[in-house]
């Protein structure tokens, strides 16, 4: 008996078991349904009303109207409140008349009620004003006081029935107060379930995911079906946190460093030396900034996960009171029902609590990678230019796309850290009190594992540092190879850099097999621990005392506790090693993060008036001292390696500062040497982020000589440039370069020779227009870095750069008088450009360049001429497949295994999975033996038979593991291998149309998916599989009667998972496309970083790239919703089964053996995980091979002609003579595009030197595009020496005739590679080349002369060397016939004299086609070609063509040549 209450408190005194338990109708005590039940409700909505109500206040949603339903719940709640008052009223009423006295709970107990439903009223009223409909807060009360109004109500029922003396008056209060209550829990939950809210994101965003799904079923889901994200979800909120909690941290160590080495006082040495040994540097700890930027909003969770970890172990402690129950035949059946529906309700608010855990990790997780991604652009603007270097773009890139995933994918497990432990333990307490101290045996088996998965894991650790290392090697060249594969193929060098990917790989493969070897050891303790942990414990128990006896509980008890254990024990290590993973992420963001940043106050910005100053800047150019007046204009000019664009870097403040100082004057424009294009349309390219203003635009676009190339541009200005301005010339990219900065109408300009890339008269107009003293910019300071000697006499000021210093300066009368070595240099190179330089100047600009438009009308015609937009359309966004993956993907994916090897695989899974049931079935027969004198007689064959069933499991485990990795190594290599070869074997024009990140990410992020998450999650699909199917058919074996219920569930099961797959695969793949963009946005950022800091424009970069990371996220959010809303609704349907097993086992307990019994309700329960899992899984399959689906996509795309054809029907050595012959030529760049070049038929004899002009885009490059078939001619035909060309595979053509291309692009690696990538010559041809091509001298000073490593793009050369390496190729290379594509641009005049005179030398022989702009070089040509519009002006020597005073004589005039 138990005491209750005091006397005047409650008039029943006793609570009694007899009544509540041992019976057969059992029910409450008054007292206890009068108080406990009463004030529970009451107890929960004052505790949350406070922090409910001030939530509220700081969260206003804005303001509802009284709709029919506030008003019902208001009415309902007021009604409930007088019910309530008129019970405290007749208890009050009943006292002062009646003879019996009520007890004190009478009149207590309904004035708290009372006070409750007003509180609950106000609730409802002040959260329509706070623009909140429904709350999770209200539908627990209402659920809640229903729940407790139940019991008491059954018990009036049964006290009717009973006859008992009844009080009409309370009874009919109750009746309608229980009514009402109904009433008002139905009210709620119909608002709860109609309006999502953000609030109680997980519970109260499923019926808008219910919505999402729907429509996702219905359709594909597009962008516009997705959510907005939650403003605390998006960059502009998390980054900035993150950024601040790392400065801080960085402070911290530079004062610790400061406090160690006081300034002012010199550091000896040695000093440094001992101190550098007895304490280590302190870093920045980048992990302490994570933890306080996102630990409070995670910490949440772990709250979840103690409460979840807790409820887990109270299904085995319900089995065993359901195996007593069955044992016991005296026992009321209630208990039974009662116990199973205890289960149910457990189980349900497990799966609950579990959904909101995960929901709060992922949201934790996505914030991580959106601050990670941020932090990673912003420090990427700032860095200097020294450490840009030792990070090349694929790593930068890498930090972004795979670490900042590891952090995400990290978060979800990393509560199993403590997690872990504490279920093992809680396994354990269970397991002693079960099992008594066998259980040690078991325990023992565990400790063995743990260095075993340890030492697996940190050997996982090595060569996963090892296969990033390869994968950022691999990467990097891919990344180089897409930027410079035009020069691939003008080459016919994509097979020797298919061979060197190849070979990267390959070591990426042998390093992922050897991890796949590891694998399969670890999937073998983990999935054989818990059967070991059971044998041994078994074994112990029985053979320790032979009175031991395994009964059911024992046995099913211990077995449901071991497979809880099974999670801790198979996520330790998977945590262990994924932690180990991000902590190299850790490090390696933690590296990037601390470089150096370029100093804020290198370069001095005065707002004062004064001037242009430097002093002593930087290594490369030392000792400077110089003034620039306002407003002035200075030429810098010296040989290629001087140090011009240094001196120009020095003063954008992007190079490190030793000494001295640099100051300017007002802001800053830069032009760089090689333009910097984004991907976006020209009249963006030009604005730069500026307000367009219409008059102003109009001037630039004139100056810059672009009007003629806004007419031929499909969509005019609206045209879409291709990355890095694939399809403009060199010469119309540079005119956007320099017309961007024009516009942006700066203080100083800081030009480096912007006129090299364009043609001579197009040169002189910008020149006269744009930089010279009547230009637009004449009122500005302009400092222009040249080779064009015919500027200099216009320019205020000259600067003579030799080796970094400045060796002349002054007017341009003053150094020519000086005769120094400027007046050498001029005398020998200007004999040509200096005739008449002065009566040029005066004469106006526009007329000089052909087809300008003469007026300001014709002008205005042009501009309203309507071209559409959608004409001017090039780049393909990256597009999402739709609607179920193909069977044929899987198939690709299968034969890529080969088919031997997936049966073999599949024999194994099904071999594990029976012996797995069998050896738990005979658990069952052993249990159900008959015990004589306290023993069971046949426990060491039953023994024995159980370990040998484990064993068997072990072997197909292990085989299974191995066959799937290697046959997933096996698929990775097939389908990188065909995608390279696909990728390269595309024409040009899928390159201009494909952005690199696009390429980039199927080649990182796809492949990565392929390499290593497909395999396991194949492994892990069939394992849940063969799970959920064995667990049906013991159940089923166990209760015959479930066999009704399954196909129900089953059925419910199926439509759940097949509307989640499809939502859930097209949100993975709008994810995955919208991810692309982030990675595009970033590499043309980190190409154009000194551009984007010399205009000052960072914060809107920052911004676009926030833009489109809260744009990927929107994407990855729905997709956690969706995983949510899964999972709610399948673990219903597993925790029904688990529930009707149980229940059919109590109806069924007179014909079931506690055995059968056991065994088929551990089964159901572990059936509610396997179902989320198997779900989980085969979604994972589906949006995971949408990986192998875009591998195979390039498969199909249209491809270049053959580049071999076997047998080779040429003549060996051929073109031996090198005549071209071109008839009738045309060609044009898309099949939607009118011809580029039409109707050119020309004879070019043997050794032949012909120039070819024309202005920009005249079909200059188009036609020798036209000559190595980067674009088949669409009529006409090319012979050389009498062959078709048409005829040839292209690496026949390409290799057989050379070019020296417009842009100097060099790879990575040793200078012998970029001369010779197939090694095919020896070294003295390679020194022969580099001699001929003046490089020889700079190349032996180098210390590791022809292995010398060559940058990321070569950047560690000037652009000058750059074109006489490509020199050298050609001359190495030595074929009979030459192309020169602009190749002097980028040189200044001596160096453009070096090549001219040993093309002369060299390639005497040889036939020479020169597109030139700079006349001078071509003006002793045998003949010049003359193109205009992309049809032929003019075909006849020099000196004729001059004589005709037609076109070419035109631009010999405006070049000063006539």
């Amino acid at each position: 008996m138990i005491f209750f209450g005091f006397n005047p408190f409650s008039s029943f005194l006793y609570q009694d078991w007899n009544r509540t338990w041992h019976t057969a109708n059992p029910d409450l005590t008054q007292c206890f349904q009068n108080t406990v039940l009463v004030w529970l409700p009451c107890l929960y909505l004052w505790m949350c009303a406070p922090i409910y109500l001030i939530y509220l206040r700081s969260h206003d949603h804005g303001y509802i109207c009284m709709s029919h339903l506030n008003k019902a719940k208001t009415a309902v709640g007021l009604l409930l409140w007088i019910i309530c008052w008129s019970d405290v009223f007749y208890s009050f009423w009943e006292r002062s008349h009646g003879t019996s006295v009520p007890a004190l709970v009478h009149h207590v107990s309904p004035t708290l009620l009372g006070l409750t439903m007003l509180l609950a009223t106000l609730v409802i009223q002040y959260e329509r004003m706070k623009g909140v409909q429904s709350s999770g807060v209200m539908l627990m009360y209402w659920l809640l006081a229903l729940l407790c109004a139940t019991v008491a109500f059954r018990s009036k029922i049964f006290q009717a029935l009973d006859q008992v003396s009844l009080n009409p008056a309370q009874y009919t209060t109750f009746y309608i107060f229980y009514a009402l209550l109904l009433l008002c829990l139905f009210c709620t939950s119909e608002a709860f379930f109609i309006v999502p809210l953000d609030l109680n994101a997980s519970l109260s965003s499923l019926p808008a995911s219910t919505r999402m799904m729907v429509t996702g079923y219905k359709r594909p889901l597009e962008d516009k079906d997705l959510w907005s994200l939650n403003s605390e979800d998006r960059s502009q909120r998390v980054v900035p946190q993150l950024v601040r909690r790392w400065n801080t941290e960085c402070q911290k160590i530079k004062r610790h460093v400061q406090h160690c080495y006081p300034e002012g006082r010199a550091v000896e040495e040695s000093e440094i030396l001992i101190v550098k040994t007895s304490q280590k540097t302190k870093e920045p700890s980048l992990f302490w900034a994570l933890c306080l930027t996102f630990g409070p909003y995670f910490l949440i969770s772990c709250l979840y996960k103690i409460i979840q970890d807790v409820l887990m172990f109270v299904g085995p402690e319900i089995l065993r009171l359901l195996i007593c129950f069955v044992n016991d035949s005296s026992a009321p059946s209630w208990q039974g029902y009662f116990y199973t529906a205890l289960l149910f309700i457990c189980t349900c608010v497990q799966s609950l609590i579990l959904q909101k855990y995960f929901h709060v990790c992922f949201v934790s997780g996505m914030r991580l990678r959106t601050a990670i991604i941020g932090a990673v652009y912003r420090k990427a603007l700032v860095i200097s230019s020294a450490a840009r270097r030792t990070s090349t773009v694929g790593e930068i890139v890498n930090l972004m796309s795979v670490d900042a995933q590891r952090f995400m994918d990290l978060i979800t497990y990393i509560n199993m850290i403590w997690s872990a432990p504490l279920q093992v333990a809680l396994a354990l307490y269970f397991l002693w009190q079960n099992l008594g101290p066998s259980v040690l045996a078991g325990v023992a088996v565990m400790v063995l594992m743990v260095p075993i998965n340890a030492v697996i894991a940190m050997k996982t650790k090595t060569y996963q540092v090892a296969q990033m290392k390869s994968k950022d090697n691999r990467i990097k060249l891919m990344n180089e190879m897409l930027n410079g594969i035009k020069v691939l193929k003008l080459y016919a060098w994509e097979l020797a850099f298919k061979d060197k990917v190849s070979e990267i790989r390959e070591s990426e493969l042998r390093v992922l097999k050897k991890a796949a070897y590891l694998g399969a050891v670890s999937t073998f303790t983990w999935i054989c621990a818990p059967f070991l942990v059971a044998l041994s414990t078994f074994s112990v128990f029985v053979l320790i005392d032979e009175h031991n006896v395994l009964d059911a509980q024992k046995a099913f008890v211990s077995l449901a506790l071991f497979n809880i254990l099974r999670f801790p024990l198979n996520m330790l290590p998977m945590v262990i090693s994924s932690m180990v993973q991000a902590s190299v992420s850790l490090k390696r963001l933690r590296v990037f993060l601390s470089h150096e940043e370029l100093q804020e106050d290198s370069v001095e910005h005065k707002a004062v008036a004064g001037c242009t100053e430097w002093s002593c800047v930087s290594l490369c150019v030392c000792r400077l001292n110089v003034c620039i007046p306002e407003g002035s204009l200075v030429a810098v000019v010296g040989h290629v390696g001087s140090g011009k664009s240094s001196l120009l870097s020095a003063l954008l403040g992007e190079m490190e500062k030793l000494e001295g100082s640099v100051a300017v004057k007002g802001s800053v424009a830069y032009v760089s040497q090689q333009a910097w294009i984004q991907n976006s349309t020209l009249k963006d390219n030009i604005l730069f982020g500026q307000e367009r203003r219409e008059a102003w635009y109009q001037r630039v676009v004139e100056a810059c000589a672009l009007q003629p190339d806004l007419e031929i541009l499909p969509a005019g200005d609206e045209t879409e440039i291709g990355e890095k301005g694939v399809n403009l010339s060199g010469g119309q990219k540079q005119r956007v370069s320099l017309a961007r900065a024009v516009y942006c109408d700066r203080a100083v300009y800081l030009l480096d020779d912007p006129l090299s890339a364009v043609d001579a008269h197009v040169g002189k107009h910008i020149f006269d227009q744009v930089i010279g003293p009547q230009g637009l910019l004449k009122d500005k300071t302009r400092v222009l870095v040249t080779h064009g000697l015919s500027y200099l006499p216009q320019a205020d000021l000259i600067l003579v750069l030799v080796e970094g210093q400045i060796t002349e300066m002054g007017s341009y009368q003053h150094v020519v008088a000086t005769q120094g070595a400027f007046a050498e240099f001029l005398r020998t190179y200007a004999a040509v450009e200096q005739t008449d330089n002065n009566s040029e100047t005066g004469t106006p600009g526009v007329s000089s360049v052909s087809k300008l438009p003469q007026t300001a009308e014709e002008n205005k015609v042009l501009s309203k001429k309507a071209k559409d937009p959608e004409v001017g359309k090039l780049m393909e966004a990256d597009k999402a497949s739709t609607g179920q993956v193909k069977l044929s993907v899987f198939w690709a994916y299968l034969k890529a295994i080969g088919v031997l090897l997936s049966c073999i695989s599949l024999l194994l899974f099904i071999g594990h999975h029976m012996a797995s049931l069998f050896s738990n079935y005979w658990l069952s027969l052993w249990t159900d033996d008959p015990v004589v004198n306290g023993t069971q007689p046949d426990r060491m064959m039953r023994l024995g038979v159980y370990g040998a069933l484990g064993l068997s499991q072990g072997v197909a485990v292990f085989g299974y593991s191995l066959s799937t990795s290697i046959g997933g190594i096996l698929a990775s290599r097939c389908l990188h291998q065909s995608m390279l070869y696909d990728v390269l074997r595309s024409p040009m024009s899928f390159f201009e149309r494909t952005p690199s990140g696009n390429l980039v990410n199927r080649f990182a992020k796809e492949m990565d998916t392929i390499d290593s998450v497909i395999p396991s999650i194949i492994k892990m699909f069939m394992g849940s599989m063969l799970n959920v199917l064995g667990a049906c058919v013991i159940i089923l074996i166990a209760t015959p009667l479930l066999a009704i219920i399954i196909p129900v569930l089953g059925l419910l099961y199926f439509f759940v998972q097949r509307f989640y797959v499809a939502s859930s695969r097209q949100l993975k793949r709008l994810e995955s496309v919208s991810r692309s963009p982030i990675y595009t946005h970033f590499n043309e950022t980190l190409l154009g970083t000194s551009v984007i800091r010399a205009f000052g424009e960072q914060e809107r970069f920052i911004r676009e790239s926030d833009q489109r990371v809260d744009h990927n996220q929107k994407a990855y959010y729905p997709s956690i919703v969706a995983n949510r809303w899964l999972a709610v609704r399948l673990e219903f349907v597993g925790n029904c089964i688990v529930s009707f097993a149980a229940l059919f086992a109590v109806i069924a307990r007179e014909s079931l053996s506690p055995g059968i019994m056991g065994l088929s309700i551990s089964y159901a329960l572990q059936l509610t995980a396997s179902l989320t899992w198997l779900v989980r899984m085969s979604s994972d399959v589906e949006t995971n091979i949408v990986a192998v689906e875009r591998v195979k996509e390039y498969s199909d795309t249209e491809k270049e002609a053959e580049w071999k054809h076997e047998p080779s029907s040429l003549p060996p050595g051929w073109p031996t003579d090198g005549c071209i012959d071109i008839r009738g030529l045309g060609l044009r760049y898309r099949h939607d595009l009118d011809l580029a070049i039409r109707n050119i038929t020309i004879n070019i004899n043997k050794g032949e030197k012909v120039g070819i002009v024309g202005r920009t885009g005249a079909g200059k490059s188009s036609l020798m595009l036209g000559l190595f078939r980067i674009i088949e001619a669409a009529e006409g035909h090319i012979f050389i020496d009498g062959v078709d060309i048409a005829q040839l595979g292209l690496h026949e053509l390409r290799s057989r005739i050379t070019i020296i291309p417009q842009d100097p692009v060099l790879f990575s690696g040793s200078l012998r590679m970029n001369l010779d990538p197939f090694d095919s010559y020896s070294d003295e041809a390679v020194w022969r080349a580099l001699e001929y091509s003046h490089l020889k001298s700079f190349v032996s000073g180098l210390p590791n002369k022809l292995n010398h490593e060559c940058s990321e793009g070569g950047e560690n050369l000037s652009v000058g060397q750059r074109q006489l390496l490509c020199l050298a190729r050609a001359l190495l290379r030595k074929t009979k016939i030459l192309v020169l594509d602009e190749a002097t641009a980028a040189v200044d005049m001596e160096t453009d004299n070096l090549i001219q005179s040993t093309i002369r030398s060299q390639f005497e022989d040889c036939t020479v086609l020169t597109i030139a702009h700079r006349l001078n070089t071509i003006m002793d040509y045998t003949r010049v070609l003359v193109l205009d519009k992309g049809e032929m002006a003019e075909f006849d020597s020099p000196s004729n063509l001059i004589a005709q005073r037609g076109a070419f004589y035109k631009m010999a005039k405006d070049a000063g040549l006539v």
